[in-house]
């Protein structure tokens, strides 16, 4: 496993390095202290699992630093490491295509926790963010009775046919959960921009949402599974028939 660490202050990166081997006694930490650094170790190292990014970094103002990494890295998921934890700024950092927002302020095992649960292709968000949506009261999909019923009564988690999404808008669904920008949604899925935007509008309005913070927490309160893409899972079985 491999592991980039972007954050300017030393101290704080020699004890995420400690902390980090609990995760993997065999993971391997690349280190930068700017952007710029970081740009440069992504390009030598595409093979990265996975990117913690510290928000206040020397050059970048707020998510600008998050803008760039999804901009030119859209594979790599980032997890940002951050002191500045405010409601609208983990919103913020969500709706820009993070994994997940761990507070600086959180304990060892808050954070391993997190990390293993981005490392699952889950997304990890501080709870308050989620007690605070559900304060909000029951979620209702759009036009889906049948599913939020179900939810509430216990009966199980949801399944994306159940929200009425045909099977590659739950395929755009779950990529659009992963934090993947729309050009690399369209590369994964051999489709156009144009329908992709499509599907990514359907979706969010099966779910009653206009964000992907609002998605991401809509999913969490209805407990919906869905298995991989179908078009990766046929990637794969031809790839494993060559």
């Amino acid at each position: 496993m491999k592991i980039l660490l972007v954050d300017d202050h030393q101290l704080f990166r020699e004890g995420v390095e400690l902390l980090l081997q609990r995760l993997n006694e065999s993971l391997e930490l690349l280190q930068a202290a700017t952007c710029d650094e970081a740009f440069a170790l992504c390009e030598a190292n595409p093979d990265v699992d996975l990117i913690l990014l510290d928000l206040n970094l020397a050059g970048m103002r707020g998510l600008e630093g998050l803008s760039l990494l999804r901009e030119r890295h859209s594979g790599m998921p980032v997890v940002v490491l951050s002191s500045v934890d405010d409601a609208p700024t983990i919103r913020r950092a969500i709706d820009a295509g993070a994994m997940g927002f761990i507070p600086k302020s959180s304990s060892s095992e808050i954070m391993l926790n997190a990390l293993r649960l981005v490392l699952a292709k889950g997304v990890y968000l501080p709870p308050r963010i989620l007690l605070a949506a559900s304060a909000q009261g029951p979620f209702t999909p759009l036009h889906r009775p049948v599913a939020a019923n179900a939810r509430q009564a216990g009966v199980g988690p949801i399944t994306p046919v159940e929200l009425g999404l045909t099977p590659r808008q739950a395929d755009v669904l779950y990529l659009v959960l992963q934090g993947k920008p729309i050009k690399l949604i369209c590369r994964e899925l051999n489709l156009g921009e144009g329908t992709i935007k499509g599907h990514v509008s359907a979706v969010l309005r099966a779910l009653n949402v206009t964000t992907r913070t609002q998605a991401i927490v809509a999913a969490h309160r209805l407990g919906l599974i869905f298995d991989a893409p179908a078009a990766a899972a046929l990637l794969k079985q031809d790839a494993d028939s060559r």
